[in-house]
């Protein structure tokens, strides 16, 4: 039998285990609690609110006011077909209207264009029915402006957002962020782009306004006038939902009209758990100007780049050379995902992992009479270096793991305000973390091929540096067919760490103090509870 998600279920309030049980066949009960005794309970933090409640904030003067809302709504995604999806839609109330930029007949929430240092107050509605919050995917803003679980308001709930943008220019996002519903909730269509401007990036004098290209790459499942999640139950649970049609902002068979000229790509991986090993069609190689946290020092050409989830990449393209009424196709190239657990595959997938398949069309269909040539330096990152670690050569390890019915970090799952001594950092320091994924059942292997799945690791708040790479001899086959396109030289949020892989990153914990997140962002393993608190405390 079919099962949908939310919306196609029930327009009653549900709850978290009554939705999972709708849409995934009884998954909740596979969510398993991992406390241990070094782990501490944060007592004196705040739970989900009841109906109706607001977060007061500290008023005042500010730059820019949004009214925001979770609604349910009807879209026409597929030509002629009508199709229930919930929503992120948005208004300016105070401030430049143009912050709030829709994308006309897609299910996504409208791009947010910000600057660093505005202030900014976003105060959300929650119309749907279920529980939810916005978590501000990259920025670094204080614990309760985070869009922790913890603060998930239900229906008829408000939160009110105020923050600074203290980010350099970058590719950022927004999207729910509501324990065990993250999933379906984002696959619904509750996301959207946020981008930051800065004078160091206006200096660098990329391609904007109508050549520049904001690109949300998603996949869905359709049945009929449905969206289908987790048809497979358990099994897309376990090794993460991919969808069978490849989304373009909301839309399949993507065509970008283009003139004969320079065009800056800003590309967002918004799928729940796809890779895509970006390529052109043509075997031209990328160029690439920014990763997760904005702009590189200089432009770095990739034969490939390989985007996980929640991962961005911003692309220098050139459409000069190409003759009027050309088309030159983004496409993702075949790889060996190494997606094994248990002896299941992801085979369930019309698209598996790895697969090889269109993403958009560029049609060449004007000459242009300027264009905007490629800068030879960008901007001055301002990383840190390992030297200023606590901890050099003892970085802190996460070992990425799947046992007892579920994926964990550290033998442990989500707890809503759990923490251990080795999840607490100090205020002001800077560290050496490490992500180590073991595999699945156990860390064992089979066939020669790491036994496990690609985790993509995000860390909230301050943005991350990578320092190194290294892999296991059983897991270098997958890991050979992705690693010409990683992007490792600037600052980052999300990494992903292939089955055997160690990545160590380098982090600064200067920003704000308190209760932040770090987890895999294939959703379903983070709705599982591969996903736990960091404390950075002042005392």
């Amino acid at each position: 039998m079919v099962r949908g998600y939310g919306p196609g279920v029930s327009t009653d309030p549900v709850s978290r285990r009554r939705f999972l049980a709708l849409s995934g066949g009884g998954v909740a009960g596979l969510v398993i609690a991992a406390c241990s005794p070094e782990t501490v309970p944060i007592d004196s933090i705040a739970t989900t609110l009841p109906a109706g409640s607001t977060i007061p904030v500290t008023g005042g003067p500010v730059d820019v006011e949004i009214a925001m809302r979770a609604i349910s709504d009807t879209v026409e995604i597929k030509p002629g077909v009508q199709t229930d999806v919930w929503r992120l839609v948005a208004e300016v109330t105070r401030g430049d209207a143009g912050v709030v930029e829709p994308i006309p007949g897609s299910y996504l929430g409208p791009t947010l264009r910000l600057r660093q240092g505005q202030r900014v107050r976003i105060v959300f509605d929650n119309e749907i029915p279920q529980e939810t919050i916005v978590h501000w995917h990259g920025l670094d803003v204080p614990e309760d402006m985070d869009g922790h679980p913890r603060f998930a308001v239900p229906e008829g709930g408000r939160y009110e957002y105020e923050f600074t943008v203290v980010n350099r220019a970058g590719t950022y996002w927004y999207h729910p962020h509501p324990h065990g519903l993250t999933g379906p909730q984002v696959y619904a269509g509750m996301a959207g782009l946020l981008l930051v401007g800065d004078d160091e990036e206006d200096a660098a004098s990329l391609p904007g306004d109508e050549f520049e290209l904001p690109m949300v790459l998603q996949d869905r499942t359709f049945d009929g006038d449905r969206l289908v999640y987790l048809p497979n139950g358990m099994m897309d649970q376990m090794m993460g939902f991919l969808g069978d049609e490849i989304l373009v902002n909301g839309s399949p068979d993507a065509v970008f009209p283009v003139a004969a000229r320079s065009y800056r790509l800003r590309i967002l991986n918004g799928s729940n758990a796809r890779i895509y090993k970006l390529g052109w069609d043509d075997g031209t190689p990328l160029v690439v100007v920014a990763t997760d946290g904005g702009l590189l020092e200089a432009p770095v050409t990739r034969p490939y780049v390989t985007l996980g989830p929640a991962e961005r990449v911003d692309l220098w393209v050139d459409f000069e050379p190409d003759a009027i009424g050309a088309t030159r196709k983004l496409v993702s190239l075949p790889f060996e995902s190494g997606q094994t657990m248990g002896g299941m595959m992801d085979s369930n997938a019309l698209i598996p992992n790895g697969s090889a398949f269109d993403l958009a069309s560029f049609d060449v269909d004007q000459a242009a009479s300027s264009t905007d040539p490629l800068p030879e330096r960008l901007s001055d990152l301002g990383l840190s270096s390992l030297d200023d670690a606590v901890n050099p050569t003892a970085p802190r390890t996460i070992v990425l793991s799947f046992a007892r019915g579920t994926w964990m970090l550290n033998g442990r799952t989500f707890q809503m305000t759990e923490v251990s001594p080795e999840e607490t950092v100090q205020f002001g320091s800077t560290e050496v973390w490490e992500f180590f994924n073991a595999g699945g059942m156990g860390g064992g292997r089979m066939g020669g091929v790491s036994e496990g799945l690609a985790h993509p690791m995000h860390m909230h708040g301050q943005q991350f540096q990578v320092l190194d790479r290294t892999i296991d001899d059983a897991g270098r086959a997958a890991w050979e067919s992705l690693r010409e396109g990683y992007v490792d030289e600037g600052w980052k949020d999300t990494v992903l760490v292939m089955p055997g892989e160690r990545v160590r990153i380098l982090r600064r914990f200067t920003g704000f103090p308190g209760l932040f997140l770090y987890h895999c962002h294939i959703l379903e393993h983070e709705d599982m509870g591969m996903m736990r608190n960091f404390l950075i405390s002042t005392t």
